[in-house]
């Protein structure tokens, strides 16, 4: 298929977002600057986007722009049009796209995937060799490459796609570790739901030392509900939260006390507590 491209000034009506687009439009504060900027000085770049099969055009890269616009009330918007077929396509929205400045892990999941897909359906890995030595490079090497990252982390990634979805949002929340995520992952959709209950049971995500050994018991076959609660029991003492309510506290406190307020009291008093603990009887 042909690599040119042209300029062209496309309604909204006209786009659509890429079929796989592995990338979220979040509508948060960064939206709210570029709508205004948007509103005051237009869109400074074009977005790219493909001819759809079915009229209109496929967007790759400024799903955000378009997004600003339609939110801004602005009807048309500059596309540069490029001819691509499926496996450039998403190379290209993958590529632009991981430029942005915060990407979420689901996000970097689906992206790594998308391309180790299309880069191995265009087949690179016959075609591109390691300048210094001459030997082929892995698809996922040559993805690590390119963006900075390990291979073994671009597979750490991958490896996020096989969860469900309870457990990538938590991912995402910063809530559970990445290492552990992907332990997980290798468990079935039965047992990452059991493991999803077991931490609203237990109110605690499983560290990857726990992780690791549902794995383990379930390449083993081993692995149950029970199983699974009794890996979450043994959480290491650090792990043990506890929690002190604002209602039960307040009244020990004057009424115009603000939390800092009742958290150095406390903090005081235990520190009392602890010295006297050590101090010699007589």
């Amino acid at each position: 298929m042909s690599d040119t491209e042209e300029i062209k000034l496309i309604s909204l009506s006209d786009l659509r977002p890429f079929e796989e687009q592995p990338f979220k439009v979040r509508l948060d504060e960064s939206m709210d600057e570029l709508v205004e900027s948007i509103k005051e000085s237009g869109v400074l770049s074009p977005i790219i986007a493909r001819p759809d099969k079915d009229g209109g055009y496929e967007i790759l890269s400024g799903h955000r722009r378009a997004k600003a616009c339609e939110i801004a009330g602005i009807k048309d918007i500059p596309v540069i049009v490029k001819n691509l077929d499926d496996d450039a396509a998403a190379i290209l929205l993958v590529d632009s796209n991981l430029q942005r400045e915060y990407i979420l892990p689901s996000e970097k999941a689906y992206a790594y995937r998308l391309k180790l897909e299309a880069m191995k359906n265009q087949g690179k890995r016959t075609d591109l060799t390691s300048s210094q030595f001459g030997t082929k490079l892995r698809t996922d090497e040559i993805i690590a490459k390119q963006s900075g990252e390990s291979r073994n982390q671009i597979q750490r990634y991958i490896r996020l796609t096989e969860l469900i979805d309870p457990l990538l949002n938590l991912v995402d929340e910063k809530k559970l570790p990445l290492n552990a995520a992907v332990e997980l992952s290798y468990l079935g959709t039965k047992a990452q739901s059991d493991v999803v209950g077991m931490i609203e049971r237990h109110e605690a995500v499983p560290s990857i030392a726990q992780a690791a050994k549902m794995r383990k018991f379930a390449q083993e076959d081993r692995l149950s509900y029970d199983v699974i609660d009794s890996i979450m029991l043994e959480q290491s003492p650090e792990k043990i939260k506890i929690v002190l309510k604002e209602d039960r506290l307040q009244k020990y406190f004057p009424k115009n006390f603000t939390p800092k307020q009742m958290q150095d009291v406390i903090e005081n008093l235990l520190s009392k507590w602890a010295r006297n603990r050590k101090e010699p009887e007589r």
